[in-house]
This record gives structure tokens, C-alpha cells and sequence, in this order.
């Protein structure tokens, strides 16, 4: 059998992974337009401050340690088209402008996004960046040294943008965040944390600048001087726009059912409108544990579950998707969140009714002092009023107390309640945390509100 598989992020990585694991005869042909396969850009942020000293080492493979296993990778070559009766592909070679035809029993999709680019004068001009893909960590990497750029702004409040904005508040530049919803990383926390990580940023030399919409990039010499917003104008020698992703699906809308924000739409085993034909990624919607339907979440985490998803059913291994719940963690300076499921602040866009519970404690005992680390965590949890049932969590503290954010996602994927947590056994040790995990704390709160 030979199939063909588009895309070398996390998902198309993790569905070649998938094949090579079950059935390595299998002729894999992978392509990837870019001169470079499976680029992680969730680590650019450890390139850009320097954790991370090399840019080629922020991927998952090689092109020549996945052609030592029998994969036939093709990088600077781009499937231009797919012909879904004939079972063919166009691939259009970027190097000498050729094209040439390849047949294939199995097409797996991994077309990802591109980041948003916003349609307003000006959003030609030099100097306005991405924060996505090795090309742009390479320029941003030259930024953050740049003397001569004092001026940041940062379009965009979630993840990548934060993550762009305390790069280069880190850098000692003046860093602009501006986003059109009132919080920043409000579709990741209730205002219970972002208040918080707010006051953070601003100590830290990022202003936040929500509520705003962006009206035009102003130049001078080709290149940004300022941006300008329905409130304000705020210079700018450098434009990070963040402000989220646009499916990379334009080439296939006359080859496969596409929804009205142009993804593909798949079912439960991956399979779009045309048969043999699979996608996975940021272009697809995902199942959706907390509500029963499906949503769009651009994680790597979701991406890679397709990917191997995908991967068992070109093999014949039949198996639905299974319904993740979204967890989602990030550091901003000292603080460390992580967060899952519905929160408070996006329960009206999913149409359901939650109730929540929020409590502080310290990480340890109170004998254990603040100098040894004892410091106070947050933590909110989410409920369905009606049985009790776990929708969502969300915690944050200067220790990284994150990983407890995989038990409330097993909760949720478990359909579990209240009552299944509030007397759940979770490990005690003075030296990590305390008798009643915050969990168990929050639950017995929760039941007592009730």
C-alpha cells in the first residue's frame, strides 16, 4: 500500500510515526513545502530567550533519520492538487518550478494554518512578523538583539502572543499587547487569573491594550512606525501579529467539503467527503469531551492523537477519534497555569450552564515558610449545577503545580462528579504538597455550596 502524507508538523509527523510503528513495509511518500521537516513552533519562545541554543534542534525528526526507516521525504515540494477519483496528486516542485503526478491508495491531510493577517492598511509594510514556523524564529531571534528597536507591539492576547510579548519584554524592549476581547489570555482564564498575570505584565513592561481594534499600520520608508487602534496610536518598530490562525485549505475547497471558516470537515475516523482521503490538525475540528460536540482547538496534543488516529484507520485498524477536553498550560514571567475543559468566561459561547468554585491555598503545610518555597495556588473548578458533573479547571501558582490540571481533563473524559472528587486519593508528601490535594479541596467546596 503506498501512502502519501501531507504536512510535517505534529500531525502528519504523528500519523508517518503511527504507520512506521504497525506496518513499516508500508511506502510512505512525505512531503513538506518548507526547506524543513517538523518544526515545533511551540518552542520558539525557548529559542527566542535562549534555552534552547540551536533552531534545528526545535522539531521531532529528521528528513534523513525518517528516510533511514524507509520513508521517502520530500521537502521543497508542494501537492498543488488532488484528484480524489483518479486517486492522484499534483506535486509542484519548488526548487526548478516542475510538476509531476503521484498516485496514492491513502491521502492523509495535515494542512495546518497560517497565521491571520489582519485586512487593514499598511499590513504590507516592513517589519511586520509572525510568530510561527523557522523562518520567522530566525528573524524575531535577530530582533531581540536589534539596538536600533526599542518599540514592540504584540497583536493578539493568547498564547503566542504572550509568549512573543514577554520575549521581548525579556529583550528590554517596551512591548504593546493589543487584543479585541477585554482580557488578555481570556478564552484560557477566568478574570480570577488574568487580573493577576495582567498586573504581571505591566510590572514587567508589557501594557496591555484590550477592548481595541486594529484600524492601520502606519509607516514611514516602507517600513511600521506605529499602530493604530479605535483607541490610540502606539509606536512600533516591530509588529508581532498573533491574532490567530486561518485554515490552509484555499487549494482544496473544489476537492472536499470544507465548513464556513474553512476547515475540512471529517468524521468520527478522520475520513473526509472523499473516499481514501483523511485530514488531521489545526484544519480540523476535534471532539469535544466536556460538551459532546466538536470544536476547533489548535493544540499539538490534538494534532498528534489524529495523527495516530489516522494512522490505524489507512491500516484498516478501524477507531474513532477519541474526545479530548483541551488542556492547555503556559508560564508568564514567574507564574506557571494551566487550564481545561470550559471555563466560566466560555460557557455562554458553548450554550451550557456551569457553576464554579474558586479557593487559594499554599502549595505546602503552613509550617513549610514562603523562603522554602511555600507559596500560595490558585484554583478554580467548573461544574454542571444540574449533577455535578467536572466541565472544566483551571490553576496557577509560582510553583508549577500544572500537572494537576491532567487530573480535572481525566475527569472530564471520565465523566466524573463532584462526589468522585472531593474524596479522590491523591498522594501526600510535606515536601510537595499538602494533606487535601487542591482538588479534593475545591470539590468539597463545591458540594457544600451546593
Amino acid at each position: 500500500m503506498k501512502v502519501i502524507v501531507v504536512g510535517s508538523s505534529h500531525g502528519g509527523y504523528e500519523t508517518v510515526r503511527g504507520i512506521l510503528a504497525a506496518h513499516p513495509e508500508t511506502e510512505i511518500q512525505w512531503y513538506e513545502k518548507g526547506d524543513f521537516i517538523s518544526f515545533l513552533s511551540c518552542g520558539m519562545q525557548l529559542y527566542l530567550e535562549g534555552v534552547v541554543k540551536d533552531v534545528n534542534t526545535v522539531r521531532y525528526a529528521t528528513a534523513e533519520g525518517m528516510r533511514a526507516q524507509g520513508v521517502h521525504v520530500f521537502v521543497r515540494q508542494e501537492i498543488a492538487s488532488v484528484d480524489a477519483n483518479a486517486h492522484t496528486v499534483t506535486v509542484k516542485n519548488l526548487v526548478d518550478n516542475t510538476t509531476r503526478t503521484e498516485s496514492y491508495d491513502k491521502l492523509v491531510l495535515s494542512a495546518g494554518a497560517v497565521p491571520f493577517t489582519l485586512p487593514v492598511p499598511g499590513n504590507d509594510l516592513k517589519n511586520i512578523y509572525a510568530m510561527r514556523g523557522r523562518d520567522w524564529a530566525k528573524k524575531l531571534k535577530l530582533k531581540t538583539v536589534d539596538p536600533d528597536l526599542q518599540n514592540v507591539v504584540v497583536i493578539g492576547g493568547g498564547y503566542i502572543g504572550v509568549e512573543a510579548a514577554e520575549v521581548f519584554a525579556k529583550a528590554g524592549k517596551h512591548v504593546t499587547l493589543i487584543d479585541m476581547i477585554p482580557r488578555v489570555l481570556g478564552l484560557y482564564l477566568d478574570e480570577e487569573f488574568t487580573d493577576t498575570l495582567t498586573d504581571t505584565m505591566k510590572a514587567n513592561n508589557i501594557y496591555p491594550a484590550t477592548g481595541q481594534a486594529i484600524k492601520q499600520f502606519n509607516g514611514k520608508d516602507g517600513a511600521v512606525t506605529s499602530v493604530v487602534t479605535d483607541q490610540g496610536e502606539y509606536p512600533a518598530e516591530l509588529v508581532i501579529q498573533a491574532a490567530g490562525i486561518k485554515a490552509n485549505t484555499d487549494w482544496l475547497k473544489d476537492t472536499l467539503k470544507l465548513d464556513d471558516h474553512g476547515l475540512i470537515e471529517i468524521n468520527d475516523y478522520l475520513e473526509t467527503s472523499a473516499p481514501d482521503v483523511y485530514a488531521v490538525g489545526d484544519a480540523t475540528l476535534v471532539p469535544f469531551a466536556p460538551t459532546g460536540g466538536h470544536s476547533r482547538i489548535a493544540l499539538a496534543t490534538n494534532a498528534r492523537r489524529q495523527g495516530r488516529i489516522a494512522a490505524k484507520n489507512v491500516l484498516g485498524d478501524k477507531t474513532k477519534m477519541p474526545a479530548v477536553s483541551g488542556a492547555s498550560a503556559l508560564s508568564v514571567f514567574d507564574y506557571h497555569f494551566a487550564s481545561v475543559g470550559v471555563k466560566a468566561g466560555t460557557a455562554d459561547g458553548l450554550g451550557i450552564n456551569t457553576q464554579s468554585v474558586f479557593v487559594t491555598d499554599t502549595v505546602q503545610p503552613p509550617f513549610v515558610t514562603e523562603d522554602a518555597g511555600n507559596v500560595p495556588v490558585y484554583f478554580k473548578l467548573t461544574y454542571a449545577p444540574e449533577d455535578g458533573r467536572i466541565l472544566g479547571g483551571q490553576i496557577m501558582s509560582k510553583r508549577d503545580v500544572t500537572a494537576n490540571i491532567n487530573a480535572i481533563s481525566l475527569a472530564i473524559q471520565g465523566h466524573m462528579t463532584l462526589d468522585d472528587l472531593a474524596y479522590a486519593d491523591f498522594f501526600f508528601q510535606p515536601g510537595f504538597d499538602r494533606p487535601w490535594n487542591i482538588i479534593n479541596v475545591a470539590a468539597q467546596q463545591a458540594l457544600l455550596n451546593k
